[in-house]
């Protein structure tokens, strides 16, 4: 007969200390920038990160009709077993995963919005899903680590109270703009094109906010707000409203606004 001890050395089987910790890391923004300076790629953007995510699955080559196709097999859903895979659609799939390259070297199609056309049936759902599912997964895996930061302010009473940036922005977005092409050109002196890291624009209002107000207190001193500064490792999550959203259409028995 099976005992409570035996119910719970199976669930320490599933459980993995290590990489709780590691999924839950905590540092200073100093921290952040030595884990950059070892591993650039935890500063990708989102068509990097999302072009790494479909091709670290894999791809396998073969011939149609005399075109060279590309069968990538993250569209097989390996993550949850075949249960989304899409069939047939290699083609878009191809055109589809060439956006997310030429945006990830900054070819202009970052620029773009991408709309899925076609008719009821047609996988785009079940193509969104896929990304969803796919960079939920990749988050939790040491490749595909990104991080966000907190705001470490002490209250009226001393006590630490932290405030969590409410975008989950890119930590090296604190590097003021005057100094973000001296650092992004140190950072990127021996990574070639297409894998070089790009930081574009500002702290979103809440953490332009507190960044002002903190270099106001701290007389200008910018080492001083980022000691303020708690980076951590994010964990995407469409449940959690974590690094991903979800729109649903105003009516949703009408199929053909999904």
């Amino acid at each position: 007969m099976t005992d409570a001890n035996e119910i719970l050395s199976v669930v320490d089987k599933h459980v993995n200390p290590d990489r709780f910790r590691d999924q839950h890391w905590e540092g200073t923004f100093q921290d952040y920038l030595a884990i950059v300076l070892r591993n650039p790629n935890v500063a990708r953007n989102a068509f990097q990160r999302i072009y790494d995510m479909i091709m670290h699955f894999g791809y396998e080559r073969y011939t149609h009709l005399r075109e060279e196709m590309i069968r990538y097999k993250f569209f097989s859903d390996p993550i949850d077993n075949g249960k989304d895979a899409i069939f047939g659609l290699d083609k878009p799939l191809m055109n589809l995963v060439d956006f997310f390259k030429s945006a990830a070297h900054q070819y202009g199609t970052e620029r773009r919005i991408l709309l899925l056309h076609g008719p009821v049936g047609s996988s785009k759902s079940t193509i969104a899903r896929l990304l969803k599912k796919g960079l939920e997964y990749y988050s939790r895996l040491e490749e595909g680590a990104l991080y966000t930061f907190s705001w470490e302010i002490p209250d009226e009473n001393g006590r630490i109270v932290s405030h969590p940036c409410p975008m989950h922005e890119e930590p090296l977005k604190l590097i003021p703009i005057e100094a973000r092409e001296d650092v992004l050109a140190r950072i990127n002196e021996e990574l070639p094109e297409g894998r070089r890291i790009h930081v574009e624009g500002a702290l979103d209002p809440f953490c332009r906010r507190m960044f002002e107000d903190l270099l106001v207190r701290h007389d200008g001193d910018w080492r001083k707000v980022v000691e303020h500064v708690k980076v951590r490792r994010l964990i995407l999550s469409e449940r959690d409203r974590v690094g991903i959203g979800t729109f649903q259409p105003k009516d949703e028995k009408n199929q053909d606004s999904t």
